[in-house]
């Protein structure tokens, strides 16, 4: 399941987005970090960097490649590409480049900016009149703190799949790897490095979170998920091209059943390594002394 799923995210490079399409940026920034949301595409996160940088630490080729919620279900006729595929909406848009429909937006502050949006079908490019995806964005301090929420009115129940919570692509020169995988998380214990290959490999994150670096320079981007304790995840593309990328995603198998919500939360931060861990760390430590 999870090879089937993010074979469309890697491949979708096949048909990117017409040239010349207009976008909708808008831009967070708190002094410490800047992220951006493009409303043209469900408003899902293309941009992450520290405050004043101007290279972007994320990957957004297409309407598939963003950090962004992906959810699937049972095969449904659908074709992509002369490809079967399944039900998929997709909260930046359709694979020919159709932009999910955004239904309400606020930017309260210049920290903070919520977005609904109606997916589009990845396959066939048609609006999921069934799905609604609510984005909550604040920027707190070197974090970018995310609540997700995907809602389904539709009678069908799909069987059980790998979920992505969420996709997230990052930059093609952060090709290392990094997570922790051992048996005393929160300890201190040494991460694990790795580069991924293709198609697909699964790591386990029993810390919850996972990271890709530059080797060069042991610093970038990580996505800490406490509902997830394993990631897909693999590296694309030749190196230095524009479709190069590092991709990983939180998964957690889960039925898309009638009436269904499900909700959740993502930790989005730059930095070296043990910056990154130290502030997961102390996130999760902070939600433990708030209590359920």
């Amino acid at each position: 399941m999870i090879t089937r799923a993010c074979l469309r995210l890697a491949l979708s490079l096949a048909l990117a987005a017409p040239a010349g399409a207009q976008e909708e940026w808008t831009f967070l920034d708190n002094g410490r970090v800047r992220l951006g949301v493009n409303r043209s595409a469900g408003g899902a996160i293309g941009w992450f960097s520290e405050s004043g940088a101007s290279e972007n630490l994320l990957n957004h080729y297409d309407h598939g490649r963003y950090v962004q919620q992906s959810w699937y279900g049972d095969e449904d006729g659908s074709d992509w590409n002369g490809k079967p595929w399944r039900w998929n909406p997709v909260q930046g848009g359709g694979w020919r480049g159709e932009p999910a429909e955004t239904l309400e937006w606020r930017a309260d502050s210049p920290a903070t900016l919520y977005a609904k949006t109606r997916p589009r079908h990845w396959a066939t490019g048609q609006p999921v009149p069934d799905v609604i995806f609510e984005q909550w964005i604040a920027l707190e301090g070197p974090v970018a703190k995310l609540r997700f929420r995907m809602a389904y009115s539709g009678e069908k129940s799909h069987a059980p799949r790998h979920q992505e919570l969420p996709a997230v692509f990052v930059n093609g020169r952060h090709t290392t790897l990094v997570h922790y995988a051992g048996e005393a998380p929160w300890t201190g214990g040494e991460v694990a490095r790795s580069v991924p290959g293709w198609p697909n490999e699964g790591r386990k994150i029993t810390e919850n979170w996972a990271a890709f670096i530059d080797p060069a320079t042991e610093r970038g981007v990580g996505v800490f998920v406490p509902v997830a304790n394993e990631i897909t995840c693999y590296r694309f593309g030749q190196p230095g091209g524009k479709d190069e990328c590092s991709y990983f995603a939180p998964v957690k198998t889960l039925a898309v059943t009638a009436g269904m919500t499900f909700e959740y939360e993502v930790f989005l931060t730059a930095g070296t390594v043990a910056e990154m861990r130290e502030r997961f760390a102390g996130l999760r430590s902070a939600a433990a002394k708030a209590g359920p």
